[in-house]
């Protein structure tokens, strides 16, 4: 194995704004007063990383965890988030199905600032509108050329602002560190189980590789590393994908809710007056393959011509490009004919839902949808270490970084065509299972799917284009004394952040149906069955329903062709996205920031203690000017179906800009104090912020296209948010218990009092002069001929309003006229919009405990890991509100319990690893997937089982094996109880295989 002499000192050293804190860490003491050393860390396989490890953690100034490498080019995990979800209090988000995002101590991605060598990374969540999330995304880095992953869970002066939950740096490997000649090569070769019957299963390469070198008597170091990613993945997913109507009292009586006696005599067990329910709007059972080709490169250059200072120079580079493959078929309830049973209240769950539309029927819908980007990351940085005397010394860092995501197809980063067949009479969706279980009727004299029936409806070709850029520099200094403080660290940083976020969309709102069965050939169309993508799930078996996947491209070519009926949707060209951004968003983030803080090393009697304090100040001002577009009117395109015009019209658009600023002063306080050798206990305080997420602060009003019969939808941002800021204490034992060798037992409570919680101040308004035709004269006169039936009140209009006011585009399998009836000024009413704008209006207090115990049975080469955190929070979500009983609801989300158990084996060039993590249900959101506020979705409860075993086969050569959840675990959101699924999904499990050479 390799031995890295001196490789925790500079790599503390060489992160910019933590360099003052890692550098007193390097400087604290033993009880008889002796430097630590920090010079003679052997990292050497997994023990010997978890015992670097424990070191960290020990001789931190305030609550520190971290991860290192086990060997040079080999992380814990293949992924970062993955790795990190060992420690205790970290939690990760999963993206098809690989780790990307953490949560510490309950609080989610957006409370934890990650760093990169001591650097705040810009980054570019494609979201469909502004992106949220400042935190940089794990997956867009390999995990080979990272040195260490450390967690700072309390404040501290010198961090930068942007972490309540905690601040995460990532170090990568420098090459003075290590001087000499030092690399790796793996191979690898994946194999995702996760991939879904509309496509092939196989293995996936990677391959990696990092080397490092020294020169000149080592005052020059080289270090490369680079890697490059293939990986095939894919999921199932069933559930109410457009969420759920209400939730219902059950004395409510408008469109959605269950006919009041004596009208409900097809509800079983009907909910009581002061009960509450919900009726499902949709089923949708997707099947989505991806591809994910992922190139990292990471260059350092390092110059020491004198003991006292270093200059190093990096690069870091990024592409992360994803090819997404759906299709899905779904069923929409109207609301009309429906049977339905529930349980008991006070909330009452649906036993099953069923709805009959007799001879008019209605669509079985049939989509495929591709979606396909790329995502870049920069980053180029300076690092000046300079002792400048026995006593002074300063760091200066720079960097300009940016993050790039966009579309990488001539469809546009998301793309969405749908067919339907028509012939659909009844839908009936039993709810006593796992995920909901769907079975379908037809028109006689048909009993089941049919290509020849299919008919081409709606598409959305949609484009996004997202990127930020971070220009940072930093100074930093310490200044050592011989007096009641025994140093002073000190520093200013100013940092300026720029975020563009364009959307542009190309949608044909044909979903009633255009053209006939005759227009879409037979042999586009493949049967897939959909049980066998969820056989973890009770329901599976009892579903037996086909649907039909297509060829996309082809798809695309028939639509868009010259002379068929669908108004060449790309135009003729096949480049179906619009590059016109007609929303486009900026924000322009200026922060200014300076510290100071001290540090006392004493005696209480003979044991050894230590205090650190300071304050840091934090200035931001911030710029937002945004291109918005304003709606011309409002067109009744389908029975349900609504939608506003002009949106994707350059000459409608009009920029609104807005300004807003804030800073604060953020004190915190650690103190140390070591009773015995071996035990360490902690107290410390401090005042930490969060920014706001980029979507919350994004300027401009944006509604949504579609709207309904009570009106639309919309957002605006609000540039005068305040910030996140918690209160925190935190209070800590620490026993360690051998000697030193890396065993410990832990345990922590912390409490944060955090204010300037946001939520939603939706109010309604008018923005724009457009006119629904629902609700006006028309619309009235043929409710009063017809009655209520869309249909019908839309086939009446057709005959005999004024014909200006509609156009009619065809005929629908029943022989009912398809078209657009518009909304005309001064007969019909204003449309209203809900319009979504954040505000600072809450705060909250969380708190739990935190315990480890990490335990090597002797020289026998076992040992484990145990870790358990408990959240708590004093607001929760009340299940029993409705959403129109008053203002929505303010809930903390992403708290709760979870645990690690890691069993492993290191010895003789053997290594195993068998970790299961775990996490218990939390509040992810208190809005539905409508975008209905006071409609909570929570995640259920989520244990995964990992492993991993390589060997030493010779000298420098390891091959190896890993299993990522090999029980197949599936994961569940769900409403106020587990019947209400929004989405249940089943992943599968991945499995890699290669070999390393390390050198």
């Amino acid at each position: 194995m390799i031995t890295w002499r001196h490789a925790s000192l500079a790599l503390l050293g060489s992160a910019s704004a933590l360099a003052l804190a890692s550098t007193a860490v390097a400087q604290e003491t033993t009880e008889e007063g002796d430097e630590f050393r920090q010079d003679v860390i052997v990292v050497e396989g997994i023990r010997g990383s978890l015992t670097e490890a424990s070191d960290i953690k020990r001789n931190a100034q305030g609550v520190v965890d971290a991860i290192t490498n086990e060997d040079i080019g080999k992380f814990p995990d293949t992924n970062l988030a993955e790795s990190l979800q060992r420690i205790t209090g970290v939690s990760i988000n999963r993206s098809n199905g690989e780790g990307s995002q953490v949560t510490v101590r309950g609080f989610g991605p957006d409370f934890n600032l990650v760093l990169l060598n001591g650097r705040q990374m810009p980054t570019a969540f494609l979201e469909g509108g502004a992106p949220s999330s400042r935190s940089f995304d794990f997956g867009n880095i390999a995990s080979e050329g990272i040195a260490a992953v450390e967690v700072y869970k309390t404040g501290r002066a010198a961090l930068p602002t942007g972490g309540i939950g905690s601040t995460l740096n990532i170090k990568t490997a420098r090459p003075l560190s290590a001087p000499g000649l030092r690399g790796s090569i793996g191979i690898k070769g994946v194999y995702d189980d996760s991939v879904t019957n509309i496509g092939d299963k196989e293995v996936t390469p990677e391959i990696s590789g990092i080397f490092s070198d020294t020169f000149a008597n080592d005052t020059i170091g080289v270090a490369l590393a680079g890697s490059f990613q293939e990986r095939n993945s894919g999921f199932a997913q069933v559930g109410t994908t457009s969420g759920w109507r209400g939730a219902y009292l059950g004395s409510e009586n408008n469109w959605g809710t269950l006919p009041q006696p004596p009208a409900d005599t097809q509800v079983t067990n009907r909910p009581g007056p002061d009960d509450i329910y919900s009726t499902p709007q949709n089923i949708n059972y997707s099947l989505t393959n991806i591809n994910r080709e992922r190139t990292n490169l990471q260059g350092t250059l390092q110059y020491e011509p004198v003991s006292t200072f270093t200059a190093t120079l990096d690069y870091f580079y990024s592409e992360n490009k994803v090819a997404t493959e759906r299709s899905d078929m779904s069923v929409w309830f109207n609301h009309g004919d429906v049977a339905s049973g529930w349980t008991d209240g006070p909330i009452s769950s649906p036993l099953f839902y069923n709805e009959n539309f007799g001879d008019s029927g209605s669509d079985l819908s049939m989509g495929g949808a591709k979606f396909a980007t790329k995502s870049e990351n920069n980053s180029i940085g300076v690092n000046l270490d300079w002792q400048a005397t026995d006593r002074l010394s300063f760091v200066l860092d720079a960097h300009s970084s940016s993050a790039e995501s966009g579309q990488d197809s001539p469809y546009g980063t998301s793309a969405v065509i749908s067919t339907a067949d028509f012939q659909l009479r009844t839908q009936a969706a039993d709810f006593t299972s796992d995920i909901p279980v769907l079975q379908l009727g037809f028109q006689s004299p048909f009993t089941d799917i049919d290509a020849g029936r299919m008919i081409s409806t709606g598409s959305v070709f949609s484009n996004s284009y997202i990127k930020t850029e971070i220009d940072q520099i930093q100074l930093n200094g310490r200044y050592e004394l011989d007096s009641i403080i025994d140093s002073v660290d000190f520093g200013v940083s100013s940092t300026t952040n720029k975020v563009r976020s364009a959307f542009a969309n190309a949608q044909r709102d044909t979903w009633g149906g255009v053209g006939t069965a005759d227009d879409l050939p037979d042999d586009i169309f493949r049967r897939v069955n959909i049980a066998e993508n969820f056989d973890q799930f009770s329901g599976a078996g009892q579903t037996h329903q086909d649907f039909f996947i297509f060829d996309f491209d082809r798809m695309v070519d028939i639509i868009d062709s010259a002379g068929a009926p669908f108004n060449q949707a790309c135009g003729g060209d096949g480049v179906c996205r619009s590059d016109d951004f007609l929303e486009d968003r900026r924000i322009e983030e200026e922060s200014l920031a300076g510290f100071i803080e001290v540090h006392r090393d004493f005696n209480i009697g003979t044991m050894p203690a230590q205090i650190n304090a300071g304050v840091r100040y934090e200035t931001t001002d911030i710029t937002s000017p945004a291109q918005v577009v304003a709606p011309t009117g409002v067109q009744w395109v389908a029975a349900n179906e609504f939608g506003l015009i002009g949106l994707n019209n350059a000459a409608n658009t009009e920029t609104q800009t807005f300004e807003g600023e804030y800073d604060y002063w953020l004190p915190a306080v650690d103190f140390r104090l070591e009773p015995r050798e071996d035990v360490v206990l902690r107290a410390s305080y401090s005042k930490t912020m969060t920014r706001p997420g980029y979507g919350d602060i994004a300027g401009g009003l944006g509604v949504q296209q579609i709207v309904r019969v009570d009106g639309g939808t919309g957002t605006n941002g609000n540039t005068n948010l305040r910030p996140f800021l918690s209160e925190n204490f935190d209070a800590s034992a620490e026993w360690y218990y051998d000697g030193g060798l890396g065993s410990y037992v832990s345990a922590g409570y912390y409490r944060k009092n955090v204010e300037n919680f946001i939520g939603s101040g939706v109010v309604t308004q008018s923005p724009f002069e457009v006119y629904t035709p629902f609700g006006g004269q028309r619309y009235m006169d043929a409710l009063a001929a017809v009655g209520d039936d869309a249909v019908a009140i839309r086939q009446w209009i057709f005959e005999n309003a004024d014909p200006s006011t509609y156009e009619i585009t065809g005929t629908d399998s029943s022989g009912n006229f398809t078209g657009n009836i518009f909304g005309v000024p001064g007969e019909d009413p204003i449309l209203t919009f809900d319009i979504a704008t954040p505000v600072n209006q809450e705060e909250a207090t969380v708190d739990g405990w935190e315990f480890a115990w990490q335990h090597f049975f002797g020289d026998s080469g076992f040992g484990f890991i145990a870790n358990y955190t408990i959240v708590d929070g004093d607001v929760g979500f009340d299940n029993r509100q409705v959403p129109s009983s008053g203002d929505p609801q303010f809930a903390v989300t992403g708290l709760s319990d979870s645990y690690n158990l890691i069993g492993f084996y290191d010895k003789n060039g053997l290594q195993a690893r068998l970790a299961y993590n775990w996490r218990d249900k939390f509040l992810t959101s208190t809005i539905g997937v409508s975008g209905t506020p006071n409609n909570p979705l929570y995640v259920e409860d989520y244990g995964q089982l990992d492993f991993n075993v390589s060997y030493e086969i010779r000298d420098g050569i390891t091959v190896f094996v890993e299993g990522i959840n090999i029980t197949d675990e599936t994961t569940r959101t769900v409403g106020r109880t587990p019947a209400y699924i929004n989405f249940a999904t089943q992943t599968g499990a991945r499995y890699n295989f290669g070999a390393r050479y390390t050198f």
